[in-house]
């Protein structure tokens, strides 16, 4: 797009929002403050590099699609990585789960992880200047393939992923310590039952204990923050889930630890949006795994959808967004994959542009006063008003591509790079 109609689209717009007493400039500013943390597992399907050759396997989860260009080596990631954040505006972050160390062709079992295995993830961090978060993975292991991790009644079992994660909090709040910058470690087991399980409340106790054991060593907040995250069902646990949402919001708010909401880990009737003000009245902060279920957690990528822009309207109304972390979690296989990161990393800054662009004094007045007509009438306006040229104005000022742009990008990528795997 010519620079001289982005800037003219742009300078109506600004205009037609002024209107309503918002100013575009000042909203920028505020949606440049919004990170994103990016899951690296989209680039290679969630297998990561434990050992050659590694796939996704059980943990209730899978992914679908063959397409071209997976990233087979770390190195690989990285520049995908690097390509994904060229074609974004704003500063985001890196998500990583533990099967995605250096391990120098060594086969290191998970009880025995430390940081040196992810200094080099460390360093190019550093030197992009973005913080990084963590998460410990117990699923696509042996000591996984009866469906139980933490919530396991083999002690071995479960003394195996209890070190696990607790080797994964230690190198998290090393993370944070290297980079300045707090690493957010998040805990989520697929332990669940296929079929109607006997006994809930000992299985649930067992992964109370568990995690009370794992989060018994206490580091600065500063370096590490600590996430639980529940889930409605997965495949092999459609019974029963351990860690359902009324657990860790329990335990969550009897540890003032935060709650990880994931869009697809619900009921398609449950919204995640209308949890939020909830929550935020008990602990202090809460972690989005942002996604697009279809009809189940299928983990598609994110769009710019009505259950996306809920949670970036009731984040903003709430004036929450310091106690907000926004991470994406989607791994769809079937389409180029820097694709998939671009268009959800758009999509969920367009829908934070749109929650930062409405009126909020206004319509709260309207709410207030009773002017509910009022309040209805300006919120369907504001559908119609025009946000895309905010953004791509957004783009332009950031040195990104520009509407479809990207796309031809992403395409010359595929062709010179990907295609070549």
């Amino acid at each position: 797009m010519k620079r001289e109609n982005i800037e003219k689209a742009y300078k109506l717009a600004k205009a037609e929002y002024e209107e309503l007493g918002v100013n575009t400039d000042a909203v920028l500013a505020e949606l440049d403050k919004i990170m994103i943390s990016l899951h690296c597992w989209q680039t290679d399907d969630v297998g990561g590099f434990e050992k050659e050759g590694a796939e996704l396997g059980g943990g209730g989860i899978q992914a679908t699609g063959n397409f071209p260009g997976k990233a087979k080596t770390i190195a690989q990631m990285r520049d995908d990585l690097d390509k994904v954040l060229s074609l974004v505006p704003g500063r985001q972050r890196l998500n990583l789960h533990a099967i995605y160390g250096e391990f120098g062709g060594k086969l290191v079992d998970r009880d025995q992880i430390e940081t040196k295995y992810y200094q080099g993830w460390i360093n190019w961090a550093k030197k992009r200047k973005i913080g990084i978060d963590f998460n410990c993975t117990c699923f696509s292991h042996p000591l996984a393939d009866d469906g139980f991790t933490l919530a396991s009644k083999n002690v071995k079992i479960r003394k195996f992923w209890i070190e696990h994660t607790k080797r994964c909090r230690a190198i998290s709040a090393d993370i944070g310590k290297q980079l300045g910058t707090p690493c957010i470690h998040n805990i989520w087991i697929p332990d669940g039952s296929k079929d109607t399980p006997i006994d809930r409340f000992g299985l649930r106790q067992i992964l109370k204990k568990s995690l009370d054991e794992i989060l018994s060593v206490k580091y600065p907040k500063k370096y590490l923050k600590d996430a639980v995250e529940s889930k409605l069902f997965g495949i092999g646990s459609e019974a029963m889930v351990v860690g359902s949402h009324d657990f860790y919001l329990g335990y969550a708010v009897r540890n003032n630890m935060m709650i990880t909401l994931d869009n697809g880990h619900f009921h398609p009737t449950e919204q995640v949006g209308d949890k939020i003000s909830s929550i935020l009245q008990f602990v202090d902060e809460v972690l989005l795994h942002l996604t697009r279920g279809v009809r189940w957690d299928s983990d598609h990528v994110a769009t710019f959808n009505d259950e996306i822009l809920l949670i970036a309207q009731e984040i903003i109304r709430a004036n929450a967004l310091s106690r907000v972390n926004i991470g994406l979690d989607y791994f769809d296989a079937s389409l180029n994959r820097i694709g998939a990161y671009v268009v959800g990393i758009r999509a969920v800054q367009l829908a934070f542009l749109f929650a930062l662009l409405e009126p909020n004094r206004m319509l709260l007045k309207y709410e207030e006063s009773g002017k509910n007509f009022e309040r209805l009438a300006t919120l369907e306006l504001l559908k119609t008003l025009p946000y895309g040229a905010v953004y791509d104005y957004y783009c332009l000022k950031k040195r990104v591509p520009v509407g479809r742009d990207y796309i031809n990008e992403i395409l010359k990528y595929e062709k010179e790079v990907l295609s070549k795997r």
